[in-house]
Formats: structure tokens, C-alpha cells, sequence
């Protein structure tokens, strides 16, 4: 593991106005993260878990600048987002990619794989037809898929297909980080430990950090090294896995894990 962090924030507060009245005045603020620190080293899946609502998207979102901080610094490979120019910010897009939750709808369903797949290529003006045509082929296999399978529609796989083309777009631009917002919950359990052991594989292989974003404690115990347990905004434990299942520190973290059901993902751990 990296001494020094691939990613690292501090004290990050992302607030929303809520406008309410006539004039659509600000009555109030919906503080979704409100003061929150971790570090994300290089190799390894740190999780943050907690119900709906409790800022762990937004939290996601706001390192790869799809939302906009408050307050706080983000620091990715050395760099803080709020110091970055275009043309940095858009070499960290490089380095720093994301698996939705729900596969269907993070693909079009006009396009085939295979252009999806070359669409971050295309947008960064990596390579040409031919060579992209090359990596697309590369990348369907390291994700379990049969190359020749890149001119059909995403209409003709299944949810864990799709799940593993939306993984494969991610590592098009051969990123250091992928966030993974829950990205295995709209999957069956079979579907979510093949989904997870691919993870866990390509994490060994290309040396990925990931960011795992999740309320399933059975599937974060499968997959991560450490939690950060959210709550209203705020992180409330974090610490290696093991140690947050074994004697978790919190009211809020027991309750969590008093909620989850029997698993026979959590009878195995990386």
C-alpha cells in the first residue's frame, strides 16, 4: 500500500439550498456532507456505507467533480480540485472513473457496446477507429466478454453483462480510482458475488483503488479493506474492516449491522 494517498479529503462539506416561498428565497440548507475526512491509498477499497441519505453519494460525486463543495479540499495524485485548471481537471477525469448503480440506464440502449465502451477513448482523443476497435476487444475480455460481442445492443445482456460493459468503459482510460456507487445492488445475489469477485480481480491485476459506495454490509464485508460509516452527513467510525464488524464503535454502526439479513457473502472476505 502507497504511503502517501491517492486521494485525500479534508474537512469536505458539500450544502444544497433549499428554496422555498414566492420569491424563491434559500430557507434553509440540506447539509448532505458536513464536515468529513479519510484517505483512499492506492490498491486498496475503502467503503462508505450508510442509509439513504446519508451524504455517501454526494460524497462520491464531489470527488469526481460532478458536484461542487462548500467548503473543504479534495487532493487527488498531489492536485486539489478547487486549484485545478480545465486542462488538469480534465486529466484527473482520467484517473478517476465511476461504476453506477444501475446498468441499464448508465448505457444507451441505441448504442452498441462497443462505441460505449470507446465513447471516453473518443471524447479524450486516445488512438483511432482501428486502435479503439483493438482496446474495445481488450477490455470486453478482461471483464469476462466475448470481444466479438461489441456491435450488439445493450438490450441483448443480461444485468450482470451490463454491469460488467459499464466496468469495462470504466477502465478505458486506465484510471487509478473507480468509485463504485452501489454498484451492485440492483443485481441478484449470485450476479453481485461474480460482479464482486471481477472486482476484486482486475483489482489485483491493474492495482484499482476503489471507492465503494454502499449500504449492504454483507457486500462491503466481501469486498472492503476499510469502512467509513456515514450518518446525516457526517463520518461517524472508520477503521479496517474486520475490526468495525467485530466491535463497532457507534450506536448508528450496530444498528447497521444488526439490520443485515443473512448472507453468504458475509461468510467471505478478500
Amino acid at each position: 500500500m502507497s504511503v502517501k494517498p491517492l486521494i485525500q479529503v479534508r474537512d469536505l462539506k458539500v450544502h444544497f439550498p433549499v428554496k422555498r416561498g414566492f420569491l424563491g428565497r434559500s430557507a434553509a440548507t440540506v447539509k448532505a456532507v458536513n464536515g468529513i475526512s479519510f484517505d483512499l491509498f492506492a490498491g486498496e477499497t475503502l467503503a462508505i456505507v450508510g442509509e439513504s441519505g446519508s451524504g455517501k453519494s454526494t460524497t462520491g460525486y464531489a470527488i469526481l467533480g460532478m458536484e461542487h463543495p462548500t467548503s473543504g479540499h479534495i487532493v487527488i495524485a498531489g492536485q486539489d480540485r478547487a486549484d485545478m485548471n480545465a486542462a488538469q481537471r480534465r486529466a484527473i477525469t482520467r484517473r478517476v472513473q465511476i461504476v453506477f448503480q444501475d446498468p441499464s440506464s448508465a448505457l444507451n440502449p441505441r448504442m452498441s457496446i462497443g462505441d460505449s465502451i470507446a465513447e471516453p477513448l473518443r471524447i479524450h482523443g486516445i488512438g483511432n477507429a482501428k486502435s479503439r476497435r483493438a482496446e474495445v476487444a481488450d477490455l470486453l475480455a478482461l471483464v469476462g466478454l466475448q470481444p466479438n460481442a461489441a456491435d450488439r445492443l445493450p438490450g441483448a445482456f443480461s444485468g450482470g453483462q451490463r454491469q460488467r460493459v459499464v466496468i469495462a468503459r470504466a477502465l478505458a482510460l486506465d484510471p487509478d480510482v473507480i468509485v463504485c456507487d452501489e454498484a451492485v445492488s440492483a443485481l441478484d445475489v449470485s450476479i453481485q458475488s461474480q460482479i464482486l469477485n471481477l472486482l476484486l480481480q482486475l483489482q489485483a491485476d491493474l492495482g484499482l483503488a476503489y471507492l465503494f459506495i454502499s449500504h449492504d454490509l454483507s457486500v462491503v464485508h466481501h469486498i472492503a479493506d476499510r469502512i467509513a460509516v456515514m450518518q446525516a452527513g457526517v463520518i461517524v467510525e472508520q477503521g479496517p474492516v474486520e475490526a468495525i464488524f467485530a466491535d463497532p464503535q457507534t450506536d448508528y454502526t450496530r444498528q447497521l449491522l444488526a439490520a443485515v439479513p443473512h448472507s453468504p457473502l458475509l461468510s467471505q472476505h478478500r
